[in-house]
């Protein structure tokens, strides 16, 4: 089997897991609060999250206490197929714009940030910090460009279950740095 063979057959088996978790425990992400390493937020960092799709573990609970803490938030735009993210300012409160994917995010207006820590969605990760995503390749892009100006930490948000032995990955895959869960936390790598 090829390794974008490998990689869709683990996105299925991931998505079918990620969903189960979902329904069984939808207040999971209510426990990240509880397990995240807030020793790695510096005064003022910038963290990026996500506004959650069916099935994300949710982690707006977690944005808003890295709010409490001094964090300053931004959330994900995409500006073209193929194109690294960017991220527009965001809290608690502001509207948000229906975007393409089901995606919702800042409006234009808000003012572009550049993060010092991303909360990553994803369907699946290893123990080495390996994330399969949907294949869009949106998140690779956004770190390998930010890892060639700065040392952003990328911190991967999921349910227990989408913890897998492996991760298929090529030489464009960008590794995370931590996993949180609604159960734990782990440095990755």
């Amino acid at each position: 089997m090829n390794l974008q063979a490998l990689k869709d057959e683990l996105r299925r088996r991931a998505l079918v897991a990620r969903q189960s978790a979902h329904k069984t425990d939808p207040d999971a992400g209510e426990r990240l609060v509880a397990h995240f390493p807030f020793e790695l937020l510096a005064p003022g960092a910038v963290v990026s999250g996500y506004w959650p799709l069916p099935g994300e573990i949710d982690p707006r609970p977690l944005m808003v206490a890295l709010a409490e803490r001094g964090a300053r938030l931004a959330l994900p735009v995409i500006v073209a197929p193929g194109s690294p993210l960017i991220f527009r300012a965001w809290q608690p409160g502001d509207a948000l714009e229906p975007r393409a994917f089901g995606l919702m995010e800042p409006s234009a207006r808000a003012p572009e940030l550049v993060p010092d820590i991303l909360l990553v969605p994803l369907l699946a990760i290893d123990p080495d910090g390996n994330r399969l995503g949907f294949g869009k390749g949106y998140y690779d892009r956004t770190l390998a460009g930010l890892r060639a100006a700065a040392a952003p930490l990328a911190v991967g948000l999921a349910h227990e279950a989408q913890m897998v032995a492996a991760v298929p990955v090529d030489e464009f895959d960008q590794p995370l740095d931590w996993v949180v869960t609604g159960a734990r936390t782990g440095r990755l790598g």
